[in-house]
């Protein structure tokens, strides 16, 4: 009995040693040493890379390898592409500026419109506060457009045009993208040198143009790579009607989803750049599904309507020694929901004569009066 459970703990072990020496990549992958072979004549924006230079080559060797063993991001990187690439080259090809720029999009958040930094840099081009707002970007606690595709881009395509002007280089401009132009000026002043590929820069800085130049490569070409993605996989473009609405003060934007005949997720998947669960006072071009827009807004002026009147909002003033999860538990209201309605940070204290909106526990119901509305369409719970 002894004799039969070693041989059957050796034959275990042996399945489990052939399956762990099987290869990691799908049979039908190229050898990644086989990806190396690169072109003769490789260019980032109609600019010559010098493959010539031996640490130029080593460092695009580096940034592809790197990049096509991390296998997952690159499908991402390609089923996303035909979702956003095609406004970011619309908005280049209408400036006037390179296509290569639209691969940075990928090297920055991977085409991901809540893409965030450590250093605070945020969405689709990762612009921090400072310089999204510098170049119209509107950025505050309701609406943050650097997670707008169109508005980013445009923004992008504005500060590479300055970039260029001030380095007459591409390269550098990249490099001043990431690690801003005081910097990169001071190197360039301080080493005598204005070219990228001979400067010592930050680490990152010394790889951001190759990673850059690796996605371009895998991008144009992804047979080449052993990735064969069928048209039907990749995620297909936004489809959309942009309507404008006036918001009087701040409105839910489930309101919005109604009137578009759509879920809350949908509003909010469509136009990131909103924060939050209400829009503030002022006007809006909001983007809903393609085809929702007749009659959207009859439809929101009614809801509105309703909503308004159909409210009920309690106002309680916060009294000494109250705290929100008390004030919760004493209105039977859910702690999150108290906070959603008062646009509150959990994090800040509450203090006595604060002002707050608690509203009933039972949900308020908001439909669509079908002698107001032509396509007499009812409404789901404005729960």
């Amino acid at each position: 009995m002894k004799w039969k459970s070693l041989v059957l703990l050796a034959a275990v072990i042996f399945s489990f040693s052939k399956v762990q020496a099987d290869p990691v990549e799908p049979f039908g992958f190229p050898p990644l040493i086989t990806s190396l072979k690169l072109a003769t004549a490789i260019d980032f924006c109609g600019e010559e890379v010098p493959l010539g230079v031996q640490e130029v080559r080593e460092g695009l060797e580096k940034e592809l390898l790197l990049s096509l063993w991390n296998r997952p991001q690159v499908i991402l990187w390609l089923k996303r592409s035909t979702r956003y690439l095609p406004y970011i080259e619309e908005v280049l090809r209408n400036e006037g500026m390179p296509d290569d720029l639209k691969y940075v999009a990928i090297a920055e958040s991977a085409l991901r419109p809540h893409a965030h930094s450590k250093k605070g840099a945020v969405g689709f081009w990762q612009f921090i506060k400072y310089t999204g707002q510098k170049y119209g970007l509107v950025i505050n606690n309701r609406i943050d457009e650097r997670r707008n595709i169109f508005a980013s881009t445009r923004a992008a395509t504005r500060y590479f045009r300055d970039l260029h002007e001030i380095f007459g280089s591409w390269a550098l401009a990249a490099a001043a993208y990431n690690m801003g132009e005081e910097g990169l000026m001071s190197e360039i002043l301080e080493q005598g040198n204005n070219d990228y590929f001979h400067l010592y820069l930050p680490l990152e800085t010394q790889r951001y143009l190759f990673r850059i130049i690796a996605i371009k490569l895998i991008i144009e070409d992804p047979a080449k790579y052993g990735f064969y993605i069928p048209d039907e996989h990749y995620y297909p473009p936004f489809h959309f009607d942009q309507v404008s609405i006036e918001c009087a003060d701040e409105t839910p934007i489930r309101i919005v989803a109604k009137a578009a005949k759509t879920t809350f997720k949908a509003i909010k998947e469509l136009n990131p750049e909103i924060r939050g669960h209400y829009l503030a006072e002022g006007n809006y071009n909001i983007l809903i599904p393609k085809g929702d827009a007749e009659e959207f807004q009859a439809r929101y002026k009614n809801l509105l309507k309703q909503w308004s009147s159909n409210q009920q909002e309690r106002i309680y003033f916060v009294k000494e020694g109250d705290n929100l999860t008390a004030i919760a538990e004493q209105f039977g209201v859910p702690l999150a929901s108290l906070i959603i309605w008062n646009r509150l940070n959990p994090r800040e204290t509450i203090h006595p004569g604060d002002r707050l909106i608690i509203y009933p526990q039972k949900p308020v119901y908001v439909d669509i009066d079908n002698e107001n509305n032509n396509n007499g369409a009812a409404l789901a719970s404005d729960q």
